[in-house]
């Protein structure tokens, strides 16, 4: 073999050698990314779950204390809102402004999960015709992520009802309807609507824009109807919205657990969020060692064929 074969299998045996680490870096590098990505997720919707804010739900067995004292910590909320066979079980804030509490939770921190908020045009005794309350359209049925289910009928059909707490008591909530609006109907996005010619006309376009509406309902400019609205996952610019009125009657809720049940789902929900808590670790290491493993076996092979069909190409050129 000549000098200058030999000087060629070098350079390209360097050549290769530079182009592996770059690739292998390359590729541990996109792992590590997408390993802090997933956990990222993970974190935004734990701190989105609903379950985070159940010691402060007011009930008939702490009258209220534990409410009081998320209150204590945060002035903006005024009231809580449960749908019956859903994860929403949240507190409901109102600010100055529709803004703070789309990247803000109901502990008053930072977070992009944000919270249920009243429209800072609306009442927060309830004594508006109609209350507005937004929440983000989220992940693993967090925040105001199931409302969309809602467009599919039996699941419509299966949850009538909810609970409203405000003014330290409790009030039932008789979900009638489920809309798709776009983002931008001035009608049904038009808090605290006062003239009764407009209530109708609001009661009419309600109708009109309904996806379901329960039947055997009558709805009145004597209402005081709840819309629960969020981003919907079928339209650019569409609304999801699920709509109530609050009712004299207090309903029982069908989906309701046992105390053991639910004691043992808690449990369940604490392990997951340990490991979850953990994701940082595990995610980066696994995703790592094993598809890291997997790559740099593909790179050997693919490089030890191409060595040798490299050097076979040379023998021949210097025969």
């Amino acid at each position: 073999m000549s000098v200058a074969a030999k000087v060629g299998i070098r350079t390209i045996r360097f050549a290769n050698a530079i182009v592996n680490t770059t690739v292998l870096i390359a590729i541990l590098l996109l792992l590590a990314f997408a390993g802090y990505a997933v956990w990222d997720s993970n974190q935004v919707h734990q701190s989105a779950a609903s379950v985070l804010y159940e010691i402060y739900k007011p009930t008939a067995e702490n009258e209220g204390i534990s409410f009081a004292q998320l209150q204590a910590i945060n002035s903006d909320v005024f009231g809580w809102l449960t749908v019956y066979g859903t994860n929403i079980d949240y507190p409901v804030v109102q600010s100055m402004d529709n803004v703070k509490y789309i990247n803000t939770n109901a502990m008053g921190d930072y977070s992009l999960s944000g919270a249920i908020f009243a429209d800072h045009r609306n009442s927060r005794d309830f004594s508006d015709f109609n209350t507005i309350f937004y929440g983000h359209h989220m992940e693993k049925q967090t925040m105001f992520g199931e409302i969309g289910l809602f467009a599919e009928r039996g699941f419509f059909n299966e949850r009538q009802y909810g609970m409203l707490f405000y003014d330290g008591q409790e009030h039932g909530l008789e979900l009638f309807a489920f809309l798709h609006v776009d983002a931008y109907n001035e009608t049904i996005f038009q808090a605290g609507v006062t003239e009764p010619g407009e209530q109708r006309e609001y009661i009419d376009e309600m109708i009109s824009d309904a996806v379901h509406f329960r039947e055997g309902v009558s709805v009145t400019i004597d209402d005081r109807i709840v819309l629960l609205s969020t981003c919907s996952a079928s339209s650019t610019n569409g609304r999801d919205i699920l709509v109530g009125r609050i009712t004299g009657s207090i309903y029982d809720d069908p989906f309701a657990t046992t105390e053991i049940e639910r004691s043992t789902s808690i449990a369940v929900i604490d392990h997951l969020s340990s490991l979850f808590t953990q994701t940082p670790l595990w995610v980066v290491i696994v995703s790592m060692a094993v598809l890291g493993m997997v790559l740099i076996i593909l790179a050997v092979v693919i490089t030890k064929s191409f060595r040798k069909g490299t050097r076979r190409q040379i023998r021949q050129r210097g025969r």
